[in-house]
């Protein structure tokens, strides 16, 4: 059995869903190979800790920007170059955008958003916004999965490797596809996808002046800024901290709601979180039925205390 793990990399690394991807791939068992797109051999050579023994560095022209057309068509020569049972990626937005294409060019049945994975090519998967788990399975030759971020502990193998690499160029570059012709990076700030801690404010807060409250606390904690829906339509935030069903699903080790009443959209996008803290002055509020920590308090006067405790242990003002 042969699987196809497709490697995402960010500034000079792989990004940890990655890692987290290579993790899951050997509860399959079978032959692990990688595929990157533009890849460096030091990135390459990272995930070799993870128990990748070859990979396929896709170098096609036409792929120097982001085109998620071609991408799709060089990943599915790469799954045919190497016979790939399963396919298997992050659901980060790349991943999310790649799958279902993977799939069509495959003829391969997906697996979307997983958040177990079974020796047995079964996996497990959310449902009705979170309320449910179900188990899933695809009965094509060939299987793409996407495996949600932070739920597959990344782990070094037994034995480290180094992997072998060859440049593969599938040609792809007439392929009509959207190109990404500027990306606009954030520097210092962490991706709530994949953040291991999230702060997230709401309405709570009363206006986006006061948001420093939730930023001074993610800092103190080193943790991403999130929010609400109602926060990012109200123009407060950017849309690419929205957490709940129309936004970004997150599965950290810790999430804190800060002045978020917990609405069924909401609560679809950080319900798998770990450890889940609530902030809010209203003991009603829906968020307390899913809270592992609730305060009955206004953020106005919790958050700077709470971040004045936690700065004092961490060092980080």
């Amino acid at each position: 059995m042969n699987i196809l793990v497709v490697l995402e990399h960010s500034g000079n690394g792989l990004r940890r869903s990655s890692y987290e991807a290579l993790t899951a791939a050997r509860i399959l068992g079978g032959t692990v190979t990688g595929v990157i797109i533009g890849g460096t051999e030091a990135q390459i050579a990272s995930a070799g800790a993870y128990g990748l023994t070859s990979c396929l560095n896709i170098t096609s022209a036409g792929l120097e920007s982001f085109a998620n057309g071609r991408a799709a068509a060089a990943i599915a020569e790469a799954a045919r170059k190497v016979g790939a049972t399963y396919v298997l990626l992050s659901a980060t937005s790349t991943g999310k955008d790649l799958a279902p294409r993977l799939a069509v060019r495959l003829e391969a049945g997906l697996l979307a958003d997983c958040v177990e994975l079974n020796a047995d090519g079964s996996a497990v998967r959310p449902v009705y916004a979170g309320k449910a788990l179900v188990t899933v399975r695809s009965t094509t030759s060939t299987t793409v999965l996407t495996l949600r971020p932070n739920v597959f502990t990344a782990r070094l193998a037994e034995t480290a490797t180094t992997p072998t690499i060859e440049n593969f160029s599938p040609s792809v570059a007439d392929i009509r596809s959207s190109v990404v012709t500027n990306i606009v990076r954030n520097e210092g700030t962490v991706d709530v996808a994949e953040a291991d801690i999230v702060v997230s404010g709401g309405r709570g807060l009363k206006g986006p002046e006061h948001f420093t409250l939730v930023e001074n606390l993610a800092k103190a904690l080193g943790a991403a800024v999130g929010a609400s829906r109602a926060v990012v339509d109200a123009g407060w935030r950017p849309h690419r901290e929205q957490v709940g069903q129309t936004g970004k699903t997150v599965s950290p080790s810790m999430y804190v709601a800060c002045g978020i009443s917990g609405a069924v959209q909401h609560l679809a996008g950080m319900s798998s979180s770990r450890i889940i803290v609530a902030v809010n002055k209203d003991k009603e509020a829906p968020i307390f039925k899913v809270a592992d920590y609730g305060i009955v308090g206004d953020v106005f006067d919790v958050l700077p205390k709470l971040t004045e405790k936690i700065a004092g242990v961490t060092g980080k003002h």
